[in-house]
């Protein structure tokens, strides 16, 4: 059933709550946006609102998780992310185990525009050390590695969604940091593929569409959800490169510093001689539909397809 990972996650917390009696959360004035406002009307002692102060509430953060509690830090992605220097001097320099969780992430927020659409997120935390980066494909993705983010000693990043995904992954998948995963390819697998994709977030279910999509025409690709953006899965680059005649990436990201930019570096740091096509945004985003802001930044099903076929590289 279709649901936004944010969902997911607001939900998941509630359940791990007494799991994990040492889990605070705080928010910036945003807590019905970000789900959280179920787990401050349970737990109101472990919950904190700072309003509008982003940077004071990772410097809060920080502090409780030097003092051995687990907090959850969670605003829009690019107000969370937008306060880096004190992520990189709070949280990472001190080694904190915080949670940063940025939710509306990308194009698909929709009709809310451009300032509210973080699309230059990943990038700026891929630049610091220590900090896992994780963006699940779909709400079950979602639940498993809020899971293992609350196990986990050490930053962790989530990116989340506003707008609602389809399932991609079936009941029995287990999550593993790290790793991409194979979510679909075409039956009977063939020897070699013209194209393999590596997703994640909300353009895996796009990419399994353009995949499909272009099956009839007598073009093989298969695809990956890339989960885990940091540290990212170079072996699945290695294994795809050895079979494919491109690698495409797509993601409601800016193509720089994203899963693109993971891609072509992993790529680079292999001495592999493959194309990779980058599909992200290029430009700051505007208001629409999720579904027009896809489609007119080349992330919809029909533009990925018309991508594979392109023999373009963007490395």
């Amino acid at each position: 059933m279709p649901e936004a990972t944010r969902a997911a996650f607001g939900s998941t917390l509630l359940e791990l709550a007494e799991a994990f009696p040492n889990l605070v959360v705080l928010d910036a004035d945003l807590s019905k946006s970000t789900m959280t406002a179920a787990f401050a009307e349970k737990y109101p002692s472990r919950h904190f609102e700072f309003g509008i102060a982003e940077s004071n509430m990772i410097g809060a953060a920080a502090g409780l998780a030097l003092s051995g509690k687990i907090p959850v830090a969670a605003s829009f992605a690019c107000f969370l992310v937008g306060r880096l220097e004190t992520i990189r001097v709070a949280v990472i320099l001190n080694r904190a185990n915080v949670k940063l969780v940025g939710t509306h992430a990308g194009l698909g927020i929709g009709e809310d525009g451009a300032s509210q659409m973080g699309l230059e997120d990943i990038a700026a935390l891929r630049g610091l050390p220590r900090i896992a980066i994780l963006q699940p494909g779909d709400a079950l993705e979602a639940r498993q590695a809020v899971a293992w983010m609350l196990k986990h000693e050490g930053p962790v990043y989530l990116r989340l969604t506003r707008q609602k995904l389809e399932d991609i992954h079936k009941p029995d998948y287990k999550f593993e940091f790290g790793k991409a995963d194979l979510v679909w390819q075409p039956e009977p697998k063939p020897r070699h593929f013209q194209a393999t994709i590596f997703a994640s977030g909300g353009t895996v279910g796009g990419a399994i569409a353009a995949a499909k999509e272009l099956l009839p025409r007598g073009f093989s690709a298969r695809v990956f959800n890339a989960a885990t953006i940091k540290p990212f899965d170079e072996q699945a680059v290695d294994q795809a490169a050895a079979v494919s005649e491109r690698l495409v990436t797509v993601e409601d990201h800016n193509v720089s510093g994203g899963l693109g930019a993971a891609v072509c570096e992993a790529a680079a740091s292999l001495g592999l001689k493959v194309p990779v096509v980058a599909l992200g945004t290029r430009e700051l985003g505007e208001s629409g539909s999720p579904a027009e802001l896809y489609e007119r930044h080349g992330l919809s099903a029909p533009r990925i397809a018309e991508a594979c076929l392109r023999n373009l590289s963007s490395c």
